[in-house]
């Protein structure tokens, strides 16, 4: 673990406020998350408590998070969980410091891999803590034309196509999930970048979006199967 590493962003905690939004992306991940969980980028924890709380046969989950200002306040946030919190373990380092004859049932990156400048080769490393049949779920924001100056502020170094995250992750996994999500708001985001040219969000804009774009995008997103939208999930099988 390096002393210098430090996260740049400063929008974790204005979309901890995001909880609709959360148990959207959430009641598609957690059917594939299985006992043993590892966390890549767990920052202020926010994710770790929304999933864990959810979870029945949690075994163990260990969140990796290589910012110590960040990691410091993640037994924190776990106060908030309903159930689990005693099976977390916080790492302050990098998966590739972390132990490698250690695997798996899933690994997540939940809005992480737009910040990792060689994705490919992280995502290859992270199926190698996988046991076969785990699964590697990835959640990233999507489309490089929504690119603003609030992503290069938050450290991001893309957004993501369908195609563009297929394309780094390992040729012979398995995918069981691959689409789109928050198709409404797609159309908000691309009107924003045209019309407002906002940089960055403010705590009202967010809440709009969690309160009143979500609901509409999760009705959306079905009747246009999952073919647009402002976010990309992907989850594939270690075979």
């Amino acid at each position: 673990m390096k002393d210098k590493t430090q996260y740049i962003g400063n929008e974790l905690e204005l979309f901890a406020l995001a909880s609709n939004w959360k148990d959207y992306w959430a009641s598609q991940v957690i059917p594939h998350l299985g006992s043993r969980v590892l966390e890549v980028g767990a920052g202020l924890g926010g994710t770790t408590q929304l999933l864990i709380s959810q979870m029945e046969k949690l075994t163990q989950w260990v969140c990796l998070e290589p910012d110590k200002r960040l990691a410091s306040q993640i037994e924190s946030t776990l106060a908030n969980a309903t159930r689990n919190a005693d099976k977390v373990i916080v790492e302050t380092k990098y998966l590739a410091e972390y132990d490698p004859q250690t695997h798996f049932d899933s690994i997540i990156y939940i809005d992480v891999i737009e910040h990792i400048e060689d994705d490919r080769k992280e995502l290859k490393m992270a199926m190698r803590y996988l046991k076969p049949g785990g699964h590697l779920i990835v959640l990233v924001p999507a489309h490089n034309f929504l690119m603003s100056p609030f992503d290069k502020a938050i450290g991001h170094y893309r957004r993501y196509d369908k195609k563009m995250l297929l394309d780094i992750i390992p040729k012979s996994a398995k995918i069981l999930v691959h689409k789109y999500l928050d198709s409404f708001g797609l159309s908000v985001s691309l009107a924003n970048k045209l019309l407002l040219k906002q940089n960055y969000p403010t705590k009202k804009q967010v809440v709009f979006w969690d309160n009143f774009i979500i609901p509409v995008s999760k009705k959306l997103d079905r009747l246009l199967s999952f073919t647009l939208g402002k976010s990309v999930l992907l989850i594939c099988k270690r075979v």
